[in-house]
This record gives C-alpha cells, sequence and structure tokens, in this order.
C-alpha cells in the first residue's frame, strides 16, 4: 500500500514518513508539518515495531530519482534537473516524499567529486545525490526506542546531519524521542545517479568479443564439476567474456556491457524461472542447457537491450522432460496443480500440443501437463479434451453432422463403448451432442443416448 505525500514545506519535499504497522491491514493517516525551522517532521501513526529475526534493518529506504542532462532536441532546449522520490517501507507499508532540489537541503556532486551548482546544466554522466535533514516519525507507541535505516539499493548510504567528519554508512541506528520522533536527523546519499542525455537517439548493439561480428542471441560453453554441480559466476564470467555491448555516443564507440555482478543476477534470474535452485554460495545442479537473458540498460539515453544466451553445460544433467504430441480433440482450458483455470487463453480443437507421457490425476480428473521446451510448465489440460472418455451407449444412436443432417448411415448399437471428447455442444435445436471420433470430421452423437 503506497501513499504520495503532498509536501507543505520547502524542506519537506525531500523527507520521506514511514508507517511501523503490524503485519495486519491498519489504516493510517500521514501529515507533513514544520516542527523545527532546521527539518521537518512527517508524521505517521502506528502500532509497535515487529521486527524479523533475521532482518538487518527495520526501514528500508529506496530511492527513484531522475536525473536528465542538458540538451538541445530537434532544435528545442531541454534543461537539466533532478526529479523524483525516496520512498520508505515498513512492513509493507510505504510513504513517499517528492524531491525539490530548490529548497537547499539538496546537493550534487559529479563523479570527480565536484559540487553541481546549477541542475539546468547537468551533463551526461553519474552524480551523487545527498538529502539532509531528513526525519520520521513513528508515533509514541515507538517512544525511546532504537530502530535501524538501511536500503536494499547498495547505493543508499546514511549519516547524521550533525556528523560533519563522520562517513555515510550503509545502515544507521537511531533512536526515537518520548514523541515517537529521529532523536536527530539524517543525511541520505545516494549515489550513481545517472542524467541522461536524450538528444541521443542511438540503440545498444551487442557483439562477439573474439570476432567483432554484432548478434542478436549467442551461446557459451561451460564445464560441470562434480556431480554436474556449477556456479554462476562461472557462468557470468563466460558470458562477459564472449560478448560486448556498445552504444554511438559523440561519434564514439561507449561500452554499455553490465558488470559481473548485474549478469550474476541475470543469471539467477534465469535459473529462478527454470526452477532450479541455487545455493548460497551460487552452485547449482546444472542441466544440459538453459537459457540466460542479458539485459543492459544504457549509462548514455536510458534505452534497454537484451540479449538471449544459450549455455551449453558439459557435465550438465540432461532435464529434459519425456513428451508427446497430442491433438485436441475440443477447446481446452490451462489449469494449475489444483485444477485451478490459468489465465484466458486456450487451445482451440485439433490443433497438436506437446504434454508429458502420463497423464497427472488432479481431484479425480486425469489431467495432461503441458511440456515447453523439454520443461515441465505446471499447466495442464483436462485429458477428456485430447484422450477422452468411454462411454456406453444406453439406446441406438445415429451418427450426426448437424442437427439436422446425418454424418453417415451408421448406427451404433445399444451397449457399444464410444470414446467422446469433452463436454457437450448445444446445437441450433437446443439439444446436446458430444463430439466423437479422433479426427477433424463433424461426427457427433445425442448425449441423451448415454
Amino acid at each position: 500500500m503506497k501513499k504520495n505525500l503532498r509536501i507543505v514545506s520547502a524542506a519537506a519535499a525531500a523527507l520521506l514518513a514511514v508507517a511501523p504497522v503490524a503485519a495486519s491491514a491498519v489504516s493510517v493517516n500521514a501529515a507533513a508539518t514544520t516542527t523545527n525551522t532546521a527539518y521537518t517532521v512527517i508524521n505517521a501513526d502506528g502500532t509497535a515495531i515487529n521486527t524479523p529475526a533475521d532482518a538487518k534493518y527495520d526501514v528500508d529506504v529506496t530511492p527513484n530519482l531522475t536525473a536528465i542532462a542538458a540538451s538541445t532536441v530537434n532544435g528545442q532546449t531541454i534543461n537539466g534537473s533532478i526529479t523524483g522520490n525516496i520512498t520508505a517501507s515498513y512492513n509493507g507499508q510505504s510513504y513517499t516524499g517528492t524531491l525539490d532540489t530548490k529548497n537547499g537541503e539538496v546537493s550534487v556532486i559529479d563523479s570527480k567529486g565536484r559540487p553541481v551548482v546549477h541542475f539546468d546544466k547537468l551533463a551526461n554522466g553519474l552524480y551523487t545525490v545527498t538529502v539532509k535533514n531528513v526525519s520520521f516519525n513513528f508515533g509514541t507507541a515507538n517512544a525511546n526506542n532504537t530502530i535501524t535505516l538501511g536500503s536494499k539499493n547498495s547505493n543508499v548510504k546514511f549519516k547524521f546531519s550533525t556528523d560533519k567528519d563522520k562517513s555515510f554508512t550503509n545502515t544507521k541506528q537511531v533512536k526515537l524521542t518520548q514523541d515517537g520522533t529521529l532523536k536527530d536527523p539524517v543525511s541520505i546519499q545516494v549515489s550513481n545517479v545517472n542524467a541522461l542525455d536524450l538528444s541521443n537517439a542511438s540503440g545498444i548493439n551487442f557483439y562477439n568479443a573474439s570476432n567483432g561480428s554484432q548478434v542478436t542471441k549467442g551461446s557459451v560453453n561451460v564445464t560441470a564439476g562434480v556431480n554436474g554441480r556449477l556456479n554462476v559466476s562461472t557462468v557470468a564470467s563466460e558470458i562477459l567474456k564472449n560478448f560486448a555491448a556498445y552504444q554511438v555516443s559523440n561519434g564514439k564507440a561507449v561500452s554499455q556491457m553490465p558488470d559481473q555482478k548485474a549478469v550474476v543476477a541475470d543469471v539467477n534470474a534465469a535459473l529462478k524461472a527454470a526452477n532450479i535452485p541455487v545455493d548460497n554460495a551460487g552452485w547449482f545442479a546444472a542441466p544440459t542447457s538453459f537459457s540466460v537473458n542479458v539485459k543492459v540498460t544504457s549509462s548514455i539515453n536510458g534505452v534497454d537491450a537484451t540479449l538471449p544466451v544459450t549455455v551449453n553445460v558439459a557435465n550438465g544433467k540432461d532435464t529434459t522432460v519425456p513428451s508427446q504430441s497430442k491433438t485436441i480433440m475440443h477447446n481446452a482450458y490451462f489449469y494449475d496443480k489444483n485444477a485451478k483455470r490459468v489465465g484466458t487463453d486456450k487451445l482451440t480443437r485439433y490443433k497438436s500440443v506437446t504434454v508429458a507421457m502420463n497423464t497427472t490425476t488432479i481431484n479425480g480428473k486425469a489431467y495432461y501437463e503441458v511440456i515447453e521446451n523439454g520443461k515441465a510448465t505446471g499447466k495442464f489440460i483436462n485429458a477428456d479434451n485430447i484422450t477422452g472418455t468411454k462411454r456406453t451407449l444406453k439406446h441406438n444412436a445415429y451418427v450426426y453432422k448437424t442437427s439436422k443432417k446425418r454424418a453417415n448411415k451408421v448406427t451404433l448399437k445399444k451397449g457399444t463403448e464410444v470414446i467422446t471428447y469433452g463436454g457437450t455442444y448445444t446445437f441450433k435445436n437446443g439439444k446436446q451432442y458430444y463430439k466423437i471420433g479422433d479426427n477433424t470430421e463433424k461426427t457427433y452423437v445425442k448425449a441423451s443416448n448415454f
């Protein structure tokens, strides 16, 4: 649940409010009020802080800043700027303060440590943004408590605003007053804020590092160790060794290939999507092959690009699921492992589908699991729509093409077993019919005959 706060004073624009509430839904009212000429406190009512035992901090502080470099696009001048907000979250509740660079509480330095005085003249590059005199009000329920501020973003650091000579740290332990406010306001530093050049319309291209040819997809070969074990860092290193990404800026090719940490994250994401567990040290039981989407975001103009890379693993374990092609004989929806409908997509009759070799029984009914690229998908189709259901005729029955026309001159005798597919169809005469015969012919039998 996110609430946007309308900042009512100059200093308040850069501040945050945090709702320290329990996991259950609690109505929280928050407002920005100036309580001191030096800084502004944003109030949030809530219950006592309940911190998980393994948490490294109580409150997560997340910046969402956009820096634009001064440029000219289509003859129009674009002024440089830094905008955005910083959100603080606790137990699923979050509050957002909008950044105001005109209030004197925000300072910016460039990558060489030089102060930036005129934000409207920002050049393309990386900057460090510091927001001073940030305070919170956690309510009297947390009076005199000690809590820790932190962030999942490693670029975010903290220190007390009164600490002139001390360094910023990844977390900051703060004490609350008897009113639940911070005893001392903090400064929040956000590094690596990238000012984008919107006048640059070029995209990112990927290249084979060995021969310089441009590529839109790639592959690498790695060897798994004992018991087919492989480390995500090994995969990432091999990808970085084989491929490069460049973008043209001012007539020069600028490297945009992500670093080892970013590619490791891409490998982890690929393994998670493939339901392959990875331990805390980055080791996993490698299949013979899997795919990784290497994602790149331009440091110049913010455009994105993705290179799909197939990882071929020597000594990997063959995880291909045995499968077979089947024909859908009746329009079929997808279901999950609990037989609940998945989305609204459906497979139309007479189309082919790749499924597991055997059916899975869910709630007493048989289902085929869908297999894609040799992997089980967790999506199931009612087997009745594929292999049908045996039914015994209680009466002699004709085979119909339409409600008025017979498909042939065959008369099916009482007591005969007939395979029907899927649910019944309602013809124009209002009567129900089952499809019979594993073919595309229009062959139907009245449901009342079974």
